[in-house]
């Protein structure tokens, strides 16, 4: 039994497909959410549902029931996420999983991003859990860009504090091929793995690409940490979510998103999507 977890996110549906998509018997999978009205769709499918909220241990008890092995997709609310984790790891030792599996952070270990903090301390209760244990360290994902680039196209920019940094960007389908593979393989246990894109690019070549295949021109502009931060404010974000993401391009800037290490090709077992294709499929959406 393959349990998912967060398998109504962006992510997390993803990996279920892909696991279907490799062969695993749906009512061999658990898509484990917070809200099951939600999974319809996976439940029509074959898909075992189970409620699954990181707050509340006791769902967790029930939704890894049986479960040989776990995906535990990283929490979303930052600065609650520990201990919402430490409820799945503690679930997981209860349930004697065969395998935990945790999409942490590029280089979570050393990264200074403010994101890194959480991934950090996760990995290491995940390895005191004792738990046999995989650490897909995700890069950032390609459709943080290309995810509203309707709003880059009426704007004719993308803005950031990223300077030439270099960001080996990969699509949410890149990252859930690996982690099938995780889930499906043998071999993986007590690894880490640093998932990156084939090609990194900077946001000015961002930029240029979406300028080539949009027909409209638009430009890089790098701005002072403040006013990245001032204009992500403006554009709706909350303040602190606003000054971290900002945060996050001065690490762009000096190097903490980009690897040369071609683990997420070698899992999923193909080459990760192009900045030129990822921008494709978005202009068509």
């Amino acid at each position: 039994m393959i349990v998912v977890t967060g398998a109504t996110g962006q992510l997390g549906r993803l990996v279920v497909t892909e696991l279907l998509d490799r062969g695993v018997p749906a009512g061999k999978v658990v898509a484990a959410v917070r809200t099951p009205e939600k999974a319809a769709d996976l439940a029509a499918l074959g898909v075992l549902v189970r409620e699954a909220d990181y707050d509340r241990p006791d769902t967790l008890d029930t939704a890894l029931a049986g479960a040989d092995r776990l995906l535990l997709v990283s929490a979303n609310e930052v600065g609650r996420r520990l201990d919402q984790h430490r409820n799945v790891i503690d679930a997981a030792v209860r349930a004697n999983v065969r395998l935990l599996a945790y999409t942490s952070l590029l280089r979570a270990d050393t990264s200074t991003l403010p994101l890194a903090a959480e991934h950090k301390a996760t990995e290491e209760l995940i390895r005191a859990s004792g738990l046999p244990f995989t650490l897909l360290r995700n890069g950032w994902y390609t459709e943080n860009y290309t995810g509203n680039l309707a709003g880059t196209l009426a704007h004719g920019a993308v803005l950031g504090s990223a300077g030439t940094g270099r960001i080996s960007a990969a699509t949410r389908a890149d990252y859930a091929a690996a982690a099938a593979a995780v889930l499906t393989g043998e071999g993986h246990a007590n690894t880490g793995y640093e998932l990156g894109g084939d090609q990194a690019f900077t946001l000015t070549e961002l930029a240029d690409e979406i300028t080539r295949q949009s027909g409209t021109e638009v430009v890089y502009r790098d701005l002072p940490v403040e006013e990245y931060s001032a204009a992500l404010v403006g554009f709706g974000l909350p303040e602190p979510y606003a000054a971290m993401l900002a945060a996050c391009d001065l690490g762009i800037a000096a190097g903490e998103l980009v690897t040369d290490r071609d683990d997420l090709r070698r899992l999923a077992g193909r080459p990760t999507t192009s900045l030129a294709d990822a921008v494709a499929v978005a202009l068509k959406g």
